[in-house]
């Protein structure tokens, strides 16, 4: 499903990086006897993109991340790349990552009560949601979009985010026609425990977007990967709606 047009006026608390790192990483399978097993992950903290688990592993059931507080969300820092204008505000409704053949719908996702991020639907292996109280992709800003690695019938759209490289390019197409093209600048990989709120979350002077989900190692035991995989990148260009 695509979202309506965001309103005009955004502005939420950011997910927090215990929320989003749950929602995403609902568990992913490992390689048993040369099969494949996926379970389906949720959208929060396990938004990265996971590494191939090195070890074989049960399903895993994280849940979401909650938001950045306030007091920790520091000042506007220009970007260090060459930035396209700012577009209009207008919800994303494709995202596509040629490199790794992606072409998906987006979902729009809210915080729950306890400031987590919600998961989108499980049950669709191609879909990825955003954050529809926070920036929207292509605005000044930073705008979140997360997406499961697996599901319980096999591999999701962000299966290999993790495999991006610096200079690929990221598009999304947005309610109002028009597109916002972005470059990779980095893909990272943090420690669940280690979460950087400040440099995911924090907010920018020009458009940039993140792309979240699991990765690192399945631990068996909490039955969660120990990463979430994070790709930065900022917008290169614009196309306006045709016509």
């Amino acid at each position: 499903m695509s979202p309506e047009p965001a309103p005009a006026s955004p502005r939420a608390d950011r997910p927090s990086s215990k929320g989003v790192r749950s929602l995403l990483c609902l568990g992913i399978g490992a390689m048993i006897a040369g099969t494949a097993m996926f379970a389906a992950p949720r959208l929060g903290a396990h938004t990265a993109a996971p590494l191939p688990p090195a070890a074989a592993a049960a399903p895993s059931t994280s849940a979401a991340a909650a938001p950045l507080p306030a007091t920790a969300r520091p000042a506007p820092v220009p970007s260090s790349a060459a930035t396209a204008p700012a577009m209009p505000r207008s919800a994303p409704t494709r995202l596509r990552i040629p490199s790794i053949k992606v072409d998906a719908p987006f979902t729009g996702l809210t915080l729950d009560q306890s400031g987590a991020l919600n998961a989108p639907p499980v049950d669709d292996k191609n879909l990825v949601g955003w954050y529809q109280d926070g920036v929207a992709p292509g605005e000044d800003g930073t705008s979140v979009v997360v997406g499961h690695v697996d599901t319980k019938t096999g591999p999701a759209v962000f299966l290999l985010l993790s495999s991006l490289k610096p200079g690929n390019t990221v598009d999304i197409g947005r309610a109002d026609g028009s597109t916002a093209t972005f470059a990779v600048d980095a893909v990272k990989a943090f420690a669940k425990n280690a979460f950087p709120d400040q440099e995911v979350y924090g907010q920018a002077a020009d458009p940039e977007l993140r792309l979240i989900t699991c990765g690192g190692a399945y631990d068996k035991t909490r039955k969660d990967y120990t990463d979430n995989v994070v790709v930065f990148a900022h917008l290169q260009s614009s196309k306006p709606a045709a016509g």
